[in-house]
C-alpha cells in the first residue's frame, strides 16, 4: 500500500504543478506571436492585419504598443536571431518546428533588444509556447533560450564567425538579405553609408501625415501635435497615433511618407511647363492611394479647369484609392493596355510597382518576401508600364516615373533603357521642381532618396518629356 506521504511527496507536487498547471500567456505577446506566425505562415501584410489584431485586442494602450514593437522589431530581426538560433540546436533551422522557431525569434527579441531582464523573458516567451505549441515544445523553447542567455559570447559571434565573408557579416548584423545588402552598396559606393542605412531600416518610424490641399495644413495638424518636415508643403511628423488627428478621422489629411509627398508635389510642379490651356493628368498605378489623393487635391485646388483620372488594376487596391479620390474619377485597366484609356493625357505618373527596397523600415517583413527573380519580373513590368505611357503621352508632355527602390535596376537602368528606346524622351532636371532642395540630387537630372540622409523612404523619380 502507498503511504500518503509518498503520494504527496514534493517531487510529486512539482511534476503537478509544472505539468498541469494552465498557460496564461501574456496577451501582448501573444497577439505579437499570432501576427508573427500570420506573416511567417501565411503571407499576411504586417502592416495590413496588425490594426485589426489590436482592434480586437481590447489591450490598453501600452500593451498594444508592446505587442507592436514585439511583433514588428521580430520580424525585422529574425535573419539575425535565425543566426544565433542555428547556434545552439542540434539540426538545421530549416527542420526546426515553424512554431518554435517563431517563438524563439520572439523570446531572442526581448532578450537582446528590449528592456526586459533575462529571466523575464524567457518565462513569458516560454508560456506563450505553453499556450500556442504544448508543454513539450514549450520545454525546448525554454532550453534554448536559456542556452542563449546563459552564453555571454552569443550575442558577439558574428563578428568572430570566419566562416562569414564581410558582405555576409554586415547582413547578418543587421538583418537583411545578401542581395540587397550588395544593392545598396551599387548605389551608394560607400560601405559605411550601407551600415548607416541598414540600421536605419531596422528603427521604427513615426508615422508622416500629408494635409491634403484645399482640405487641411500642416498648421491644423500641428494643433495635435507634430514637427512639420520641410522637404514637403504638406508633411508633418507625427507624434500621436493617426486617429487622435481630426483631419485624418474626417478624411482631410491623410498618412504618407514625406518621400512620397516629395515625389508627387514635384511632379505636380510639371504644371506650367508647354501649358497652353487646361491639361489631363493620369496616375496610372495608383493603388493604395497616397500620391493620387495628393497629386487630385492639388490639380482640384490649383488647377480646376483640369482633368484627373487615378488607374488602378487591381481592384482590392482601386477600392482603396476611390475612399482618397472621388470614385467616378478612378477606373481599373491593365496600365499596359493603351487603348482601354480611350484618350492621351499630358501629364503621366508611373509609379511602378517594384522591390520597396526603400520601405524596409515600414515594412518588416519586405526584406524576407522578395528575391532577385521578384526583381527581374519587376523590371520587365516597370518597361513595359512605361512604354505605355509612352504612347498615352502628348506631345511637350511629362512622365513622372517613381519607384519606392533605390536598385539601379529599377531607377536609373530603366531610364537610361526608356530614354535609349524613345529618342524624342528626354530627362528635365528634377531640381528645377522641387519645393526644396533634398541633397538626392543626381547629376544626370534624376532624383534618388536615402533614409538615413533625409528621414525618408528611398524614393527615386525621373521627370521625362516629350520632345515635340
Amino acid at each position: 500500500m502507498i503511504s500518503l506521504a509518498a503520494r504527496t511527496s514534493p517531487v510529486s507536487l512539482l511534476l503537478s504543478s509544472t505539468e498541469f498547471k494552465k498557460p496564461k500567456p501574456d496577451k501582448a505577446r501573444l497577439l505579437a506571436y499570432d501576427l508573427i506566425s500570420q506573416v511567417n505562415r501565411e503571407g499576411a501584410y504586417a502592416n495590413l492585419r496588425l490594426p485589426d489584431l489590436l482592434k480586437a485586442s481590447q489591450l490598453e494602450q501600452r500593451d498594444k504598443a508592446l505587442a507592436t514593437e514585439l511583433s514588428y522589431g521580430t520580424l525585422r530581426m529574425q535573419g539575425r536571431y535565425d543566426y544565433f538560433i542555428a547556434l545552439k540546436i542540434d539540426r538545421p533551422i530549416e527542420e526546426l518546428d515553424p512554431k518554435i522557431l517563431d517563438l524563439l525569434r520572439l523570446g531572442i527579441h526581448q532578450i537582446e533588444y528590449m528592456r526586459i531582464p533575462d529571466h523575464a523573458a524567457v518565462s513569458a516567451t516560454v508560456e506563450v509556447a505553453r499556450f500556442v505549441a504544448g508543454e513539450s515544445k514549450a520545454s525546448y523553447v525554454n532550453a534554448i533560450l536559456r542556452a542563449i542567455t546563459r552564453d555571454e559570447t552569443t550575442f558577439n559571434a558574428i563578428d568572430t564567425d570566419a566562416k562569414l565573408t564581410d558582405i555576409q557579416k554586415l547582413a547578418v548584423k543587421h538583418s537583411h538579405p545578401e542581395w540587397i545588402v550588395k544593392a545598396f552598396y551599387d548605389q551608394l559606393k560607400d560601405w559605411a553609408a550601407v551600415e548607416e542605412l541598414l540600421i536605419i531600416d531596422n528603427q521604427p518610424a513615426a508615422p508622416h501625415l500629408v494635409a491634403w490641399p484645399g482640405k487641411s495644413t500642416v498648421s491644423d495638424l500641428a494643433k495635435t501635435g507634430g514637427t512639420p518636415l520641410p522637404l514637403s508643403s504638406f508633411a508633418l511628423l507625427s507624434d500621436h497615433l493617426p486617429t487622435e488627428y481630426p483631419e485624418i478621422m474626417s478624411r482631410q489629411a491623410g498618412v504618407q511618407d514625406v518621400g512620397s509627398q516629395v515625389v508627387a508635389e514635384t511632379f505636380f510642379n510639371t504644371k506650367d511647363l508647354n501649358r497652353v490651356g487646361p491639361m489631363s493628368w493620369l496616375d496610372l498605378c495608383a493603388g493604395p492611394g497616397g500620391k493620387a489623393a495628393l497629386l487630385y487635391n492639388l490639380v482640384e485646388t490649383e488647377l480646376p479647369e483640369d482633368s484627373f483620372l487615378a488607374n488602378e488594376p487591381a481592384e482590392h487596391r482601386a477600392e482603396l484609392v476611390a475612399r482618397v479620390v472621388p470614385s467616378t474619377l478612378v477606373v481599373s485597366h491593365d496600365g499596359r493596355d493603351v487603348a482601354s484609356f480611350g484618350k492621351s493625357f499630358d501629364r503621366i505618373l508611373v509609379d511602378a510597382p517594384c522591390t520597396g527596397l526603400g520601405a524596409l523600415r515600414r515594412r518588416p517583413e519586405a526584406r524576407w518576401r522578395r528575391t532577385p527573380a521578384d526583381l527581374k519580373n519587376l523590371v520587365t513590368l516597370q518597361r513595359e508600364l512605361l512604354d505605355s505611357a509612352y504612347e498615352l503621352i502628348n506631345p511637350g508632355g511629362v512622365i513622372g516615373y517613381a519607384t519606392c527602390s533605390p536598385h539601379l535596376a529599377e531607377t536609373v537602368g530603366q531610364v537610361l533603357d526608356f530614354t535609349y528606346r524613345h529618342k524624342d524622351m528626354k530627362v528635365i532636371p528634377v531640381a528645377e521642381f522641387e519645393h526644396l532642395p533634398t541633397g538626392g540630387e543626381k547629376s544626370d537630372g534624376t532624383l534618388q532618396l536615402w533614409t538615413h540622409l533625409t528621414g525618408s523612404d528611398s524614393m527615386f523619380l525621373a521627370l521625362l518629356q516629350k520632345q515635340g
